[in-house]
């Protein structure tokens, strides 16, 4: 740990710090309370760090697997001084990122060369952050060289569609919409067929975030995937989950109902700059064994990171002090 992967930059480091602070400041005030005065991991340290995990919204299942694995590394390395503790929570957990196939070795914003136009459609109900979320995504992919288009998708609230426009003004890039009330399977149609005819290398959906009606919502988005297939036919080839990671437990039903709903491959998890509880992130990767491809950091285009499991838990858990 403490070696910066390949495609993450010190600048970048320094964002993620930056957003994970006040988790960070959370996490370490409880295990410095856990720790204070012990030589070594006790029962009692290990009660209070699943109190800590718990109420960082880690979850349940998820901080008794963490809680699991120290006992064992415990177990097994017979002492562990209670000063290691930090550097053992960074091993152990990402490891359970990496078996949940979060992947740090990526290229941040890079698109599959075998096909073209790459599609993803992006889900999640009104207010996570998800039409923001697209437009940083946006913008991302057209920094890193990419042709990009938008597809205005949510037609059942104008204020999407002008969202939608706004952030598609600011990173440059064309939208393609339909009026209000439209049929979102025929936007998406138009929006491929459009990305096909001007060599598109990068298409993002926006999709309506109703979760009132699970049928309705999942007859909707197996409509739209199947009009689009009619134009590309493998897309979408990303699903992503945008999921409000301020809203803790929230989030874990969201996950939960949307999972139900479509195919969701990856997650992009937002606003974790404001608030404590960024444990959300290992949590619903673990739960729900999809890979968090992105998580937002703050309010401005560039703070939307490609995530990287390393950097994210060194960030919690390091040694503050080097």
């Amino acid at each position: 740990m403490g070696l910066f992967s390949k495609f993450f930059s010190k600048e970048k480091k320094e964002t993620l710090d930056k957003g994970l602070e006040r988790t960070k400041q959370g996490v370490f005030a409880k295990i410095a309370r856990a720790v204070a005065g012990k030589s070594k991991i006790d029962d009692e340290i290990l009660d209070n760090l699943e109190e800590a995990f718990i109420t960082s919204d880690v979850g349940v299942e998820t901080t008794l697997k963490i809680i699991d694995r120290i006992q064992k590394r415990v177990a097994r390395d017979k002492y562990v001084n209670s000063s290691e503790l930090n550097k053992l929570l960074c091993e152990e957990i990402t490891e359970l990122l990496a078996e949940n196939n979060n992947d740090s070795t990526q290229e941040d914003f890079t698109v599959p060369a075998d096909h073209k136009p790459h599609v993803i459609m992006v889900v999640g109900v009104n207010g996570v952050g998800k039409t923001t979320t697209i437009g940083k995504l946006a913008h991302q992919f057209k920094q890193a060289g990419n042709k990009v288009m938008l597809g205005a998708a949510d037609t059942f609230r104008a204020a999407a569609v002008e969202q939608l426009d706004v952030w598609g003004e600011r990173a440059g890039v064309p939208v393609i919409k339909q009026k209000l009330g439209a049929d979102p399977a025929a936007v998406a149609f138009d929006t491929l067929s459009s990305a096909k005819a001007n060599d598109i290398d990068v298409v993002i959906i926006d999709t309506a975030g109703r979760l009132h009606n699970k049928k309705g919502l999942m007859d909707e988005l197996t409509k739209i995937r199947n009009v689009m297939q009619k134009v590309v036919p493998d897309a979408p080839h990303e699903v992503l989950l945008v999921l409000d990671g301020s809203t803790g437990q929230n989030a874990f039903e969201q996950a939960r109902q949307f999972v139900a709903a479509t195919s969701v491959n990856e997650l992009a998890i937002t606003k974790l700059d404001g608030t404590a509880k960024g444990g959300v992130v290992i949590g619903i990767s673990d739960q729900f064994k999809i890979p968090v491809k992105y998580i937002g950091l703050g309010e401005g285009i560039n703070d939307l990171q490609v995530f990287h499991k390393n950097e994210f838990v060194e960030s919690l858990f390091g040694d503050s002090t080097k």
